[in-house]
């Protein structure tokens, strides 16, 4: 099911086109990542794909320290997620969009606002004041939030075998983090579609095509 299906027009990214992927661990963002950019290239666009954190010049070495590292006090998280982030638009998604080419992104600004802000407890405001600052304001032309209730997640993320540091948050946790995503698409309608993350995966490619395609 696909809800919220009108997107805003293209404004503030120049000729290009910014979507991003969004959703709890487990729903299958990078899968459907991949195929939009297949689909969109077969199209003969110029795609860029990348994701958060890791797609900055520093995105390596701190996504070690935030998923792969102990445990770090939550502001200093977020602070190293929008370091990261400023460095991620500056450096590939601005200059892509400029360009004319169409980014793809696996997380952006809501993973900020669903994991620190809310999950970790620091505040919805607080997180968007400081994506706000590190993105100057950037924000996709479409986000898609591909939606999996708690106990599908689970069981895709115990056949996974593994858990980084932030997968291993406990159950509840998990559960505020998948109403925020939910809650911010219901305040932008206009720019966000839901999708229901537990069809098949060729149903649910369909659908970002879809919404894709309103857009572009």
């Amino acid at each position: 099911m696909v809800h919220n299906e009108g997107a805003s027009p293209r404004g503030q990214t120049g000729r290009g086109l910014f979507i991003a992927f969004e959703g709890g661990d487990g729903v299958g963002k990078t899968t459907q990542v991949e195929l939009l950019s297949k689909h969109l290239r077969a199209h003969g666009r110029d795609v860029v794909v990348t994701r958060e954190p890791g797609g900055s010049r520093i995105g390596k070495e701190v996504r070690s320290i935030l998923l792969d590292g102990g445990d770090l006090d939550a502001r200093a998280e977020a602070l190293l997620f929008a370091a990261d982030r400023a460095d991620h638009v500056a450096s590939l998604i601005r200059p892509a969009l400029n360009r004319g080419a169409v980014v793809v992104t696996d997380r952006y600004t809501d993973s900020s606002i669903a994991y620190q802000g809310v999950g970790r407890e620091l505040g919805v405001e607080q997180v968007a004041a400081l994506s706000e600052f590190a993105t100057l304001g950037l924000k996709p032309d479409l986000t898609i939030v591909l939606d999996l209730d708690a106990d599908e997640r689970r069981r895709r993320m115990e056949s996974l075998g593994r858990y980084d540091r932030i997968e291993r948050e406990p159950d509840h946790v998990h559960a505020r983090i998948r109403r925020a995503f939910l809650d911010l698409a219901a305040a932008e309608p206009e720019r966000y579609v839901i999708v229901d993350a537990s069809r098949p995966v060729e149903q649910i490619a369909a659908a970002v095509a879809q919404a894709v395609e309103r857009v572009n």
